[in-house]
């Protein structure tokens, strides 16, 4: 029996304008649902192309995607409330404290008052941010910043998640907890889209993942399965010998 698909990506190819070569090039992916799916890749492969396409911040040049919920279409207008990202870069306001951050984006996604004072609340007390929600987050670790960042991506309950390095440069014990919270949510059903450096992590975190390289995918499906087929002991040395060891910039 086929698995339901959360996202399907049909011969996508970006160019951008001022570029000579696309950054992706006729890429075909299906994401089962409940999946954590890993978009590995060299530096300038392509990944927040694709990442940044899905999530309907530019179009694609060429190509169609997809969206499903519960083995329904999910159209363009409703595909806000169904999908999470939670960028690398910050996206919050440090002038703001945790509980003043998660009002506003909250109020974004129309959830109304009672709703979103229970979900901020909890998500508070889940990541750890409870004894600090009313101070300014410009304040914080790295490690507490990326709890605020994954609490306001994830504050409506989206049922697809898009997480870009969502544990670089914090601790290990930041970097435990935030792992074991998402596996905790992909066990209740969300589908995860997860890029990182971290190849350790990534080989424990992920179901599935695609490596891609100069905007093509060059390897997809189980990672068991992958290294059986490459003869790699583990993911990076999968990744070492699919994309090479040359200097990426």
């Amino acid at each position: 029996m086929t698995e339901p698909v959360s996202i399907e990506i049909q011969n996508v190819s970006k160019k951008y304008k001022t570029a000579q070569e696309n950054s992706l090039t006729d890429v075909s992916l299906n994401i089962a649902t409940s999946d954590i799916f890993g978009l590995l890749g060299p530096n300038g492969a392509g990944k927040t192309t694709l990442i940044s396409i899905l999530c309907g911040i530019i179009p694609p040049s060429a190509g169609t995607v997809h969206f499903y919920h519960q083995n329904q279409l999910i159209t363009e207008q409703e595909r806000k409330s169904h999908i999470g990202f939670v960028p690398q870069e910050y996206a919050f306001y440090q002038e703001l404290t945790p509980r003043q951050n998660l009002d506003y984006f909250g109020a974004m996604y129309n959830l109304n008052k009672e709703e979103l004072e229970a979900r901020r609340e909890d998500l508070l007390e889940i990541l750890g941010l409870a004894r600090f929600a009313d101070k300014k987050v410009g304040s914080f670790s790295g490690g507490m910043k990326r709890r605020v960042n994954l609490a306001i991506g994830i504050i409506h309950k989206p049922d697809i998640l898009f997480l870009d390095e969502p544990t670089v440069g914090v601790d290990v014990q930041s970097r435990n907890a935030i792992i074991r919270y998402l596996q905790e949510i992909n066990n209740a059903g969300t589908t995860i889209i997860y890029t990182s450096h971290h190849m350790s992590e990534a080989e424990e975190f992920c179901k599935h993942i695609a490596l891609i390289d100069h905007g093509r995918v060059i390897a997809k499906g189980d990672l068991t399965d992958l290294r059986k087929a490459h003869d790699a002991p583990n993911l990076q040395s999968l990744f070492i010998k699919l994309t090479g060891e040359e200097y990426r910039d």
